[in-house]
């Protein structure tokens, strides 16, 4: 195979720490603040979405059946993002055969082809660009060389084109050519074709899973069965905190369809004969938790602050004192905002099916963590990983929820307890109490302006519960290491380097609920933050908003990236910094993952309802596999934000965390969505990058920044209202 590309000595430890701990622990007194500054500028680097799994062995990647149909195994799991549609591009074009003959499916870990990660963090189409192109061309010679074979000529005399193998006047499918065949031949990576001559990547490729989704195909982790499957009911917490300690089962023993009440020093769950059975059994079971203190709203956001828990300088440019070294004539400006607590509200919850037999399990889940799971079930059934086969499903939403599927412990267990298949699922209000949420913000920006107005110093300080750290991903003492929670500062970086003096400030606050992984991360709230401040700013000074940006953008090459999807935005989005009557446009922009995205919206006030009209998003993703699925993700990535931006907020009574169902919880609805959502794309690098998390950043503060030349009306806390 092609020689491996070396990597830094820092790009080596953040990597090791993304993909495991080990060897880190060498490198926690290293350089301490320097080496985690040069790690947080990292995560904005977007080679860092490298693809970590098995990239050597074609075989276990693609499946050739007799009727020249490709099957291509997927490590990384289809949640809507239309990974599956770009992989079957990249396959398509070096493999040489049609792309409506590529079948993508999830790769059960029998296979093998296992995602030593995640799916998440908007890597998957970036991770592959190299890896799968390689395999594919290096499975389109190894067909070659065992069609030459076949055709009873030298590998040099035959060539693959359309699914076909041909030489010497005869031509063998795909299919007739690995018919038989049991012993492969893997030859070096061959040189990839220019992208240029590609047939399929860059072209707008419809769904490959659009037909399934139609028609209500059974692809999805509720749609799992397994032959005289029973069904189960875990009793779980409703209280923050709660920790389990006993239960009482007599009530639920003998209640109708009850096969098994299984008790666990973690958990105790029913397994009956129908899903309602379950259920009304586990209603019968009374618990005993154990919870330390009673938890409202008010004692959330009094600790949500900042100045409290653990600091950290994520960014520092220019002088650390600058407060201190002003000019009398010089001007200070300080806002404070915040976000609050959001749940993922997926519309498929949490589940698994599962069937523990002969020292083997099974499970059909919807999770983004394959190989977590795998470890999880087989540790605790006292399996080796080896017995376990986990088989991804199609994830009916993912957005971070399903980066920890510890349940499908519990339905393993209960499968094995009663010797017969077993599938179990979250109700709704157990998915909205039990999810792992994203986690309130506060944050303080500070500015000094001179009196020629010119900023000369730009600070944010930003307070956060976890993202990343003490999840199934990052173990808790990762902060010992990096010093804040890699996620939580997604975003939490200034992007206008040009300004003289720029800080950036973590404060890691420990909250008595999970808090995780959540679509974008801390991208939306920081960026809201950030960007309302600079319209501010910009309004105080009686500058053009975009303008005053543009002056503080470096000239470096992501700085020449984000200005132009600026002035791109500026330009399609017709931008005017005037309202119209009760109509006024918004701008922000911002960067995530080396994607540099911006917005321009057109927002309406009507009775102090906001509505959203239009929305002009620019991005530059490097390189647009699938232009329609870029689009598509921008068009998701602004509705989800829209409705995190306006709408979603959950609170805390009495130790419960509310509202439990949808209605209560509000979102944004069909009638929400802008009249116009239009994308520009700009292929920058041509080397794909994210795009399922960008999009979210800039939406918040665009809105809010339209709303204030409307009303006159700051809006600093979301969800923004002026009720």
């Amino acid at each position: 195979m092609a020689e491996k590309k070396k990597l830094s000595r820092r790009k080596f430890i953040v990597r090791t720490l993304l993909g495991g701990t080990g060897v880190l622990l060498g490198a926690t007194y290293l350089g301490r603040n320097t080496l985690r500054r040069g790690f947080y500028d990292l995560m904005d680097d977007p080679s860092m979405l490298t693809y970590m799994g098995d990239t050597e062995n074609p075989v276990i990647w693609f499946q050739i059946s007799n009727d020249n149909v490709v099957t291509l195994h997927s490590p990384k799991v289809e949640m809507g993002q239309g990974t599956f549609t770009g992989m079957a591009q990249m396959a398509a074009d070096e493999l040489e055969i049609d792309v409506d003959n590529i079948q993508v499916v999830h790769a059960a870990t029998s296979t093998g082809n296992i995602d030593q990660m995640s799916t998440g963090g908007s890597t998957s189409i970036a991770g592959f660009w190299q890896p799968l192109r390689e395999l594919s061309a290096t499975m389109r010679e190894m067909i070659k060389i065992e069609g030459a074979k076949k055709l009873e000529l030298d590998v040099s005399q035959v060539k693959a084109t359309n699914g076909t193998v041909s030489g010497g006047g005869k031509t063998l499918t795909y299919g007739e050519v690995v018919d038989g065949v049991t012993e492969w031949e893997i030859p070096d990576v061959p040189a990839l074709k220019d992208p240029n001559d590609y047939k399929y990547v860059g072209k707008p490729v419809p769904r490959v899973d659009l037909v399934d989704k139609v028609v209500g195909a059974p692809i999805f982790g509720m749609d799992g069965e397994f032959p005289n499957m029973l069904f189960g009911a875990v009793a779980r917490p409703s209280k923050i905190g709660a920790k389990f300690i006993s239960a009482d089962t007599s009530k639920a023993q003998g209640m109708p369809g009850v096969v098994k009440i299984v008790e666990e020093v973690d958990f105790v769950g029913v397994v009956a004969k129908s899903m309602i059975e379950a259920e009304n059994a586990k209603n019968a079971i009374s618990v005993k938790w154990n919870t330390d203190k009673s938890w409202e709203t008010e004692d959330i956001e009094n600790l949500i602050q900042v100045g409290n828990g653990n600091d950290m300088i994520i960014q520092k440019e220019g002088s650390s004192g600058w407060e201190s070294d002003a000019k009398e004539v010089d001007q200070f400006y300080s806002a404070e905002y915040s976000s609050p607590i959001g749940a993922h509200a997926q519309i498929e919850p949490n589940g698994a099916v599962a069937i523990v037999e002969n020292d083997t399990a099974t499970l059909m889940i919807s999770t983004q963590v394959v190989k977590i799971t795998r470890s999880e079930v087989a540790k605790r059934l006292g399996l080796d990983e080896e017995q376990v086969n986990i088989v991804p499903t199609f994830l009916g939403g993912g957005f971070g929820r399903r980066l920890h599927t510890p349940h499908a412990v519990q339905v393993a267990v209960m499968s094995k307890a009663v010797n017969a298949p077993v599938k179990c699922f979250f109700n709704r209000k157990e998915e909205f109490q039990n999810d792992t949420f994203r986690p309130p913000t506060h944050h303080v920006m500070k500015a000094q302006v001179n009196d020629e107005g010119v900023i000369t110093a730009l600070q944010h300080d930003f307070a956060s519960g976890d993202v990343a750290i003490d999840s199934a991903l990052v173990p808790g003492f990762a902060h010992t290491i990096v010093g804040t929670d890699i996620g939580a500062i997604r975003g939490g970086q200034i992007q206008y380097r040009n300004i003289e003096n720029v800080r950036a400030i973590s404060w890691h606050v420990e909250l008595p609920f999970a808090t995780s992984w959540w679509r974008s991360l801390g991208l939306l709230a920081n960026t809201f933050a950030i960007e309302s401040f600079m319209d501010e700013l910009a309004i105080k000074k009686d500058k053009d908003p975009i303008q005053m940006r543009l002056d503080y953008i470096q000239n470096d090459e992501a700085g020449k990236r984000l200005r132009k999807v600026i002035e791109v935005a500026r330009e399609k989005g017709g931008y005017a910094n005037t309202a119209n009557g009760n109509r006024a446009m918004g701008f922000a922009a911002s960067t995530d993952a080396g994607t540099p995205c911006a917005h321009v919206v057109e927002v309406l006030v009507e009775n102090n309802e906001i509505k959203v009209e239009k929305v002009t998003c620019v991005i530059d993703p490097g390189f647009a596999v699938n232009p329609d699925q870029v689009k598509a993700q921008c068009e998701g990535s602004i509705i989800m934000g829209m409705s995190a931006s306006l709408y979603e907020k959950m609170y805390v009574e009495k130790s419960e965390l509310r509202p439990t169902i949808y209605g209560p919880y509000k979102m944004a609805l069909m009638r929400h969505a802008p009249k116009e959502i239009n994308v520009e794309i700009i292929n920058g690098t041509g080397t794909p990058g994210a795009v399922g998390e960008p999009p979210l950043g800039p939406i918040a503060a665009a809105i809010a920044n339209a709303v204030f030349r409307i009303t006159g009306k700051r809006l600093r806390q979301m969800p923004l209202s002026l009720a």
